[in-house]
């Protein structure tokens, strides 16, 4: 680390620009206000719903279903390990976000909406907490019906005559608005996005559960420390991959009137493409998929039964087991597809050429209009492949790391690693941009 340029300052960059934001009584204010909601956050994940057998799912997160429950359980911060109200976390909204973005080229009313600027965004996002409330109803249904099967929740509720999925369905729902909007008032009053700043404080929650059962357990201390390294390793890759961008260079070419004389006046600038600009959502897509055949499969599984369905299933269930490789294999294609789909479908909706063309600018050696749009299309393909090749690597790292350490008592999650590294360095950005901003008021006052 360095320190900051022009500063005499001996301290390492990150820290004085942490000491710099503190010195700052608006900035510092945003941050204690952040903070102070994550510990809200916190504290809602601890509220349980009434009538949880804890035995019974303890037992049910290291059974069939455990693989399914910890992918959701990353996303709640350890709530549905509780089985909190704020058991699915903030994963609904995802999924709604995900779904509009999807449908916005898609849907000729979506489309033209997404280019009104501010206003289409604004209601484009109303639009994504509308739908959020039916997916986190259905989901909160899906997950309640799965514990009742397990055993973990009773069936009735008040000797029967009223079914207690009703309340705890309603409370799991509204958990979820109730974090989505912690996230806005921290993307608002705070520092950072706030969905991802509330992501990111439930997998570092998590971390000292991981570290007891890792570190703390009969696990081979080589393999532990191979793992670590290997984690090092890792986040030191996510952050080249997630900085990495390519510079396409842009000249804008303008008329100034001075002394009434038109003078042409140039200026250049460059677009950054990054290389991973799809970020985590093709590794949530893959997973998402990838555990449902299992899942599903699992529901047709009768035991000592030699039916045609229950083999089948059978047959199915051992495929997508974590602990195949086919299923590691599958999931590396699925990142890998998503990856690329998604960013086309996020390109396309952007509009550069476009954009550029109103604005006068131009790439040097490529014309204005549809020229300009398949170069940079072109373009952002070819360096998408080795984005989607990273995130392929990502996905299959805890497989990777388990075969070489032989450490099965610690899960690896290199999506977790992902985010949590990812929500640094925008945490990071923004607070930099924030004390930039406040530098460049001083010097106009």
């Amino acid at each position: 680390m360095q320190s900051r340029p022009g500063s005499a300052s001996p301290r390492p960059y990150l820290l004085q620009v942490v000491i710099d934001a503190f010195s700052v009584p608006d900035l510092r204010r945003r941050i204690f206000f952040t903070f102070g909601l994550l510990v809200v956050f916190r504290f809602v994940a601890h509220v349980p719903v009434p009538g949880v057998d804890r035995a019974a799912l303890s037992a049910l997160f290291s059974g069939e279903f455990g693989q399914l429950l910890g992918f959701l359980d990353m996303f709640s911060g350890g709530a549905l390990r509780n089985l909190s109200v704020a058991a699915m976390g903030v994963y609904p909204y995802i999924t709604a976000s995900i779904i509009m973005q999807l449908m916005v080229p898609v849907i000729p009313q979506l489309k033209s909406l997404s280019k009104e600027g501010d206003y289409g965004r604004q209601k484009i996002n109303q639009i994504t907490h509308f739908a959020m409330v039916p997916i986190a109803l259905t989901q909160g249904y899906g997950q309640v019906l799965l514990l009742q099967r397990a055993g973990v929740l009773p069936s009735d509720f008040g000797g029967g005559t009223i079914p207690q999925i009703i309340p705890i369905v309603i409370a799991m729902a509204t958990g979820t608005v109730f974090l989505v909007w912690l996230g806005e008032q921290i993307t608002e009053r705070g520092i950072g996005n706030g969905i991802s700043m509330i992501i990111f404080a439930g997998i570092v929650a998590s971390l000292p559960r991981i570290v007891e059962q890792g570190f703390l357990g009969d696990s081979d201390p080589t393999g532990l420390i191979l793992l670590v390294v290997i984690a090092l390793i890792i986040i030191y890759l996510i952050v080249v991959f997630t900085e990495a961008q390519r510079k396409i260079p842009v000249q804008y070419s303008r008329t100034v009137f001075r002394g009434g004389v038109a003078r042409k006046a140039a200026g250049t600038s460059f677009i950054p493409l990054r290389l991973n600009s799809a970020g985590m959502i093709p590794l949530i897509f893959a997973f998402a998929v990838i555990i449902l055949p299992g899942t599903v499969a699992s529901y047709f599984i009768v035991p000592g039964s030699t039916g045609i369905l229950s083999r089948i299933a059978q047959g199915v269930a051992s495929a997508f087991d974590p602990s195949s490789f086919f299923y590691w294999f599958m999931l590396f294609l699925l990142v890998v597809l998503f990856a690329l789909f998604y960013t086309m479908v996020t390109f396309s909706q952007m509009n550069l050429s476009d954009n550029l063309q109103k604005q006068g600018g131009f790439i040097p050696g490529i014309r204005p209009g549809k020229s300009t749009a398949d170069y940079l299309q072109r373009t952002l393909m070819r360096i998408s492949w080795g984005g989607a090749l990273f995130l392929g690597f990502i996905a299959i790292i805890p497989y990777v790391a388990t075969f070489f350490t032989d450490v099965q008592a610690l899960s690896l999650s290199s999506t977790a690693m992902l985010i949590v590294v990812g929500v640094a360095l925008d945490f990071m950005r923004q607070l930099e941009s924030q004390l930039l901003m406040r530098r460049y008021e001083g010097f106009i006052k």
